[in-house]
């Protein structure tokens, strides 16, 4: 099972949050892209851009925030907080 816990903040609190699963067969990068895919369908978000920072950032702690410089449009909250909490 692959779970994916996503998050959204501003001025510290936070507003929304979704779990993401996953039991299909498949790569780890493929079912965080399917995830993050979901997550903007549920919080109706663009889709926000993979910058090495963000990309390091997610590699050694299974973790990534995506800020302004992420998305292309503007956004109403801070960030956008990305976390595996479950992993097979």
């Amino acid at each position: 099972m692959f779970r994916l816990w996503a998050k959204l903040f501003k001025d510290n609190r936070m507003l929304r949050d979704t779990v993401i699963e996953n039991t299909l067969a498949d790569t780890r990068t493929h079912k965080v892209f399917s995830a993050l895919d979901e997550i903007c369908i549920q919080f109706d978000l663009g889709k926000p851009m993979w910058l090495d920072s963000t990309i390091a950032e997610f590699k050694k702690h299974s973790k990534a925030r995506f800020t302004q410089d992420n998305f292309i449009e503007q956004i109403d909250f801070d960030y956008l907080e990305i976390q595996i909490i479950e992993e097979d």
